[in-house]
């Protein structure tokens, strides 16, 4: 299997399919490359090379004990680019926590090699609820995800977590069993301590500085029945802050809309793509953000 090895060691599974302008794809809590399949195949299908990668410490990725912080995240990504030789005219997307790693590596690296990025269902700006960020998620939610996943970890994922993730309910659900159980089961590939690392991390890392480091056009999709990251305190308030951002709100879907609603996620990122990088950048240079708009 492909690895690249980071400066401490760490050794990055990572998945390489097609040829042309590279796409970087960057997955959530706590899963891993393999959640952007459906995604990483139309892109190679459509004459795009989609790179995705195992984060430290999930899916067939190393377990340090360290370096889970943004800061090292953004560092690994920035490995990925530079070994896999995807270091120009790429595209970042970031679903989740990986939005975070996109942030991060826009302003820790000034975005080089970067034309474009996209947060999908992305943590940024910032998720915690301070006098600040009235609009964040509570601590005591933090604190109940560390409760379930020191308790029951995979009682956790497949009962509470993933359910909420893709909107299960009593009635009906959008996701079968059989999903739910293998998102479980990926999310169990991860070790312990990188598990609530991260979950460390993505829920108390302030990106707000962040978001003038974004000097590309800018994609954010964000479906509006988000529970695990309300849209308010991510997706609206980071399509403020970063300039010519264009927003998409996918109405009544939940975090997990890579599933729900893959054609329509995998078609905006196409259409995004291929708007052409002149026209992309007029866009960025011309326009305010587009809220609910089907195509870019």
């Amino acid at each position: 299997m492909p690895y690249i090895t980071t400066s401490d060691g760490t050794e990055l599974y990572y998945k390489d399919w097609g040829s042309g302008r590279p796409v970087i794809l960057l997955h959530g809590w706590p899963l891993s490359a393999d959640s952007w399949d459906a995604q990483s195949m139309a892109l190679a299908e459509a004459g795009y090379r989609a790179i995705a990668y195992d984060r430290r410490g999930f899916g067939r990725s190393s377990q340090p004990w360290s370096g889970y912080d943004y800061d090292t995240l953004s560092d690994d990504l920035a490995e990925v680019m530079k070994q896999t030789g995807a270091d120009s005219e790429a595209t970042l997307v970031g679903f989740s926590m990986g939005g975070g790693e996109v942030a991060r590596y826009m302003s820790r690296h000034q975005g080089k090699g970067v034309v474009a990025a996209a947060l999908v269902s992305s943590v940024v700006p910032y998720m915690l609820r301070t006098d600040d960020n009235p609009d964040g998620v509570p601590q005591e939610t933090f604190d109940q995800i560390t409760d379930g996943i020191e308790q029951d970890r995979a009682a956790f994922f497949r009962h509470t977590f993933f359910p909420q993730f893709f909107g299960a309910g009593w009635i009906s659900s959008p996701v079968s069993d059989d999903v739910l159980a293998m998102t479980t089961g990926t999310a169990l590939l991860a070790g312990l301590k990188p598990t609530l690392a991260c979950a460390q991390a993505f829920s108390h890392t302030d990106f707000r500085p962040d978001l003038a480091a974004f000097n590309v056009p800018t994609l954010i999709i964000h479906g509006t029945a988000d529970k695990t990251v309300p849209i308010d305190t991510s997706a609206r308030a980071a399509a403020a802050g970063i300039t010519g951002a264009q927003l998409i709100e996918y109405d009544g879907e939940p975090h997990g809309l890579n599933v729900t609603a893959g054609d329509r996620l995998t078609q905006d990122l196409l259409t995004f793509l291929g708007t052409g990088r002149a026209e992309n950048q007029a866009l960025f240079q011309g326009n305010d953000q587009l809220v609910g708009i089907d195509n870019i």
